[in-house]
């Protein structure tokens, strides 16, 4: 294991990463202007863009010089902060599984200074936060990351409220989350965070009804998995019998939602960008007959742990609605979505995992209208349904083999 980077768990191996090489080297040339007395001088773009980057190295690696750093900051900056949350933004993108425990506490520790001072571009960095909440894991990093960005939203609710993206992908996120935490029995640790979960989520649903709309039936299928929760029984209790409780007079049944078809940016909220690139890499570059190597990797790095199934639903929800392959690809020996949703059908060890994954793989097909919805999202839940007739039907020797792979 190299020490070099003090800000990113790196082997001997690695090549340099480009990020922080360049964050190290501006620190490196302007640390001894970190110090206070700071300079009231105007610095020059060039100097100004060092700067940035200097004080996010060392805000991030110096926990014990955070705060003089971050006083510096504010001295500094003439851009709204644009330039400091953007270099964060594509560290929590690029890198955020890399980083060592300091920087990311560090990195949650600044993010919430930025929220209080209506930072340009935080809320892109709270949503590119959430997308690092890991589905089905319930491992000590996970969860802290899912308590500090809750806790960062819940204290600063009159700013989430002016924007409205953010409060819909926060509730998207939790809403999927909750329905892994709640059936987690017998941890103390979780008691808090489920709470804190579920008074944060009744209070979007039931103050900003209006937001919520903007997910779609989504949204609908995520309540359907709490509903045994008593505090969203009521909820849904509320959809089916009083639906102008919720105050928006367009919502005039539960059938508005099922009509509204989910954007995929929120479907694309609950995969991390690392299983992105992977899952990307595994529709776009591997053929059939060599598709097996790969899923039993993929397997092996995402479905080991316990809970860890649930992900599954989440990857299916991605294949259909978010990833739509090029007719370049559809007509190369590309493995085929069908293909590898059908070989995460077989992943799935639970019943309860198995139905939800059919539910995720025709929910649209369910309520499809072809003025709104897109082909491209039901095409997979067809091709698989007409796969498996294949070797009775007899009607292409090819297809069979594919799917028999």
């Amino acid at each position: 294991m190299s020490t070099t980077s003090k800000l990113l768990r790196v082997c001997s191996l690695d090549a340099e990463n480009p990020t922080d090489a360049s964050l190290r080297e501006a620190f490196s040339a302007h640390h001894e202007r970190l110090k206070p007395p700071f300079p009231l001088t105007i610095p020059a773009p060039s100097e100004y863009s060092q700067l940035n980057l200097a004080l996010v190295y060392g805000i991030l690696t110096e926990p014990g010089f955070a705060k003089t750093h971050l006083t510096h900051l504010h001295a500094l900056v003439t851009d709204g902060y644009n330039l400091f949350t953007t270099t964060l933004i594509n560290l929590s993108n690029e890198s955020y599984t890399k980083l060592l425990e300091t920087p990311r506490s560090q990195l949650l520790w600044i993010s919430s200074i930025l929220v209080k001072v209506a930072a340009v571009k935080v809320e892109t960095l709270m949503i590119s936060l959430l997308r690092q909440i890991k589905g089905g894991d319930f491992s000590e990093p996970n969860l802290w990351l899912c308590a500090e960005l809750i806790g960062i939203l819940v204290p600063n609710w009159d700013w989430l409220v002016e924007e409205p993206l953010l409060m819909r992908s926060s509730l998207f996120v939790f809403l999927r989350l909750l329905a892994d935490h709640y059936r987690l029995v017998g941890r103390i640790d979780l008691d808090k965070l489920k709470k804190l979960e579920i008074e944060f989520c009744i209070r979007v649903l039931r103050e900003h009804f209006d937001l919520c709309l903007g997910i779609g039936r989504d949204v609908i299928r995520l309540l359907q998995d709490l509903v045994y929760i008593p505090e969203f029984k009521d909820i849904w209790n509320d959809f089916l019998s009083d639906p102008l409780k919720f105050g928006v007079s367009e919502f005039m049944d539960i059938s508005y939602l099922y009509r509204t078809k989910t954007p995929p940016h929120y479907l694309l909220l609950r995969i991390t960008p690392d299983m992105e690139t992977q899952l990307r890499f595994l529709l776009t570059r591997v053929k059939w007959g060599c598709q097996k190597r790969y899923q039993a990797w993929f397997a092996k790095k995402h479905f080991c742990t316990p809970g860890s199934e649930s992900l599954i639903i989440d990857i299916v929800r991605f294949i259909c609605c978010v990833y739509h392959p090029s007719n370049e690809i559809i007509q190369s020996n590309v493995i085929s979505r069908w293909a590898v949703i059908g070989w995460l059908l077989k992943c799935c060890r639970k019943n309860y995992y198995s139905a939800n994954l059919k539910l995720a793989l025709f929910y649209d097909w369910l309520f499809f209208d072809e003025k709104v919805d897109n082909i491209m999202n039901i095409e997979p839940a067809m091709l698989l349904m007409w796969a498996t007739t294949v070797p009775i039907m007899g009607r292409s020797s090819t297809l069979s083999r594919h799917g028999a792979e």
